[in-house]
């Protein structure tokens, strides 16, 4: 078994100043050592591009852009895709949190069990909390048609399978992660979630709560399996 292809780290980020630091001090030190992590500044008004900047001028691995005008997740995530050089791709958020072993661990799991990519199970930092819970033991097929059981920030996936599907659907503003892991499961992708928590995950002035009817709406259009309308 061979761990020691590219994983590319694809992470957005705006406005994050208070936690973007610890977010990428959780990604340069990942025991798994093949790793390059790219990062888009989306036009934030903030410390948040110094603050990248500072890491990239200090880590031969960290690759980072600047947006001129915010483009918001989606269509970034699919740029830093398309910058990727790595056989997997992995998400992470800029204001969560990755265990030390996470990258490591889940390349083996893909691997050891022939996968296409995975995610794992994820404390809310405010919390405490564990999730998945119950739809961790549930058929993925099943449960993809009322909700997105996985931990988006958490995935790792192989490029390709990605790039089989057109990566992330720009058409999908919002709940873009549901949209991509609803395709894959429902196109046939072998995934799983490890029932290990490798992953910290803040729910305080988050996407899903600042922007809840927006994600709201979009779920729906996925869950219909129909074309949203641009709601920002």
């Amino acid at each position: 078994m061979s761990l020691n292809k590219t994983v590319s780290v694809i992470m957005s980020v705006y406005n994050a100043e208070t936690t973007v630091a610890k977010s990428i001090e959780s990604l340069v030190g990942q025991t798994y050592e093949n790793l390059e992590i790219l990062i888009v500044d989306d036009s934030s008004t903030d410390k948040t591009f110094n603050i990248c900047k500072e890491y990239e001028n200090n880590f031969k691995n960290i690759y980072l852009f600047r947006n001129k005008n915010n483009l918001g997740l989606t269509k970034n995530l699919n740029f830093l895709i398309n910058k990727s050089s790595g056989e997997f791709l992995a998400r992470q958020d800029s204001d969560d949190i990755s265990e030390p072993s996470r990258i490591e661990k889940q390349i083996y799991f893909i691997e050891k069990y022939n996968l296409d990519g995975c995610t794992t199970r994820a404390k809310i930092i405010q919390t405490g909390s564990i999730i998945p819970k119950k739809s961790l033991y549930l058929p993925k097929r099943f449960v993809i048609n009322f909700k997105n059981p996985f931990v988006h920030g958490s995935l790792v996936l192989k490029k390709t399978v990605a790039e089989s599907i057109g990566n992330y659907n720009e058409k999908f503003y919002y709940s873009q992660d549901y949209k991509l892991m609803y395709d894959l499961v429902t196109g046939g992708s072998k995934l799983k979630i490890m029932k290990e928590c490798l992953y910290h995950l803040n729910m305080n002035e988050n996407i899903s709560i600042n922007k809840k009817t927006q994600q709201q709406y979009y779920a729906r259009c996925v869950k219909k399996n129909i074309e949203p309308e641009l709601i920002i």
